[in-house]
């Protein structure tokens, strides 16, 4: 018997440890670890959802939350940056793990890490969807103080009375929150009142802030909240698909009832981003557009 065969480390299996430093993998085999800031990067890129071919979705993120904590405890400013960095350009293919990690960065012990998460906050949120995920996240770690309500406050405030009329009639509802739970949270034009340098609200933002919150006229708000008033009252497909091209509309601008004619379906087409287009194109067939 050769004993040399046998435990020559070219022979050796990836069940078998090589080497004192490696450490087991999800499979069972045996891996050289990667540190917590790589961990992070590929938690940020490739997210955890469904877990992986050998670890559920829970235990995966588990692993990956301890990493991003481990990350926070080392150095808070550096982990924020890294969230901003992925999610900016555009390397995930979903921004959900940046808007987990930064509401993570934001409720964190350090006030330098809070403070750098919340300064952050427009360029990983940059849609109502986000901004919705990141208040459910955070409002289960950390209570509405005065900075975070600074923070969102902000988000609309730096947004003219046009984008945020498109969040609002775009984006109405995701997570369990409305733009009138946000605004209610934050009173944006409160900590204007209240002497807020960061802050400038202006009075048609301020008359836009009062429709989404209290509703009401759209008499003087943006043409788009005018369509949508419009369209949700609108008594034909041909009327709603008139709207659509009159307005610039959305889709989740209409009422569900039109949303089976091909008629609206083309009107909306004609300005459709193309990743919308690519999900609805099973819906598009269906209706026979």
């Amino acid at each position: 018997m050769s004993y040399l065969t046998r435990l020559h480390n070219l022979a050796t299996t990836q069940r078998e440890r090589l080497r004192t430093d490696q450490v087991p993998n999800s499979e069972g085999g045996y891996v050289w670890e990667v540190d917590v800031w790589t961990r992070l990067r590929r938690f940020l890129i490739l997210g955890s959802e469904a877990g992986s071919f050998y670890a559920s979705e829970r235990k995966l993120t588990i692993a990956n939350t301890r990493a991003l904590d481990a990350c926070i405890e080392q150095d808070g400013t550096r982990t924020v940056e890294l969230i901003a960095e992925i999610s900016e350009a555009g390397r995930a293919p979903k921004n959900d793990p940046a808007v987990y990690a930064l509401a993570r960065c934001a409720s964190a012990a350090d006030v330098i890490t809070r403070r750098s998460a919340l300064a952050a906050l427009p360029r990983v949120c940059r849609t109502g969807t986000h901004l919705f995920q990141f208040a459910t996240i955070v409002n289960e770690q950390r209570g509405w103080g005065r900075a975070l309500r600074r923070a969102v406050g902000a988000w609309y405030a730096a947004r003219d009375a046009d984008a945020i009329a498109y969040q609002a009639v775009k984006y109405r509802q995701r997570e369990g929150f409305t733009h009138r739970d946000v605004l209610r949270l934050a009173h944006p034009a409160r900590l204007v009142s209240a002497g807020n340098p960061t802050l400038d609200v202006s009075t048609e933002q301020a008359r836009l802030f009062e429709w989404i919150v209290r509703g009401g006229e759209a008499d003087g708000l943006p043409r788009i909240v005018e369509g949508y008033t419009r369209a949700q009252r609108a008594g034909s497909a041909d009327e709603a698909a008139r709207l659509v091209r009159e307005y610039q509309l959305p889709r989740e601008a209409l009422p569900s009832e039109h949303l089976t004619s091909s008629a609206v379906w083309e009107a909306l087409l004609e300005t459709m981003p193309m990743t919308a287009m690519i999900r609805n194109l099973a819906t598009m067939t269906r209706v026979g557009l």
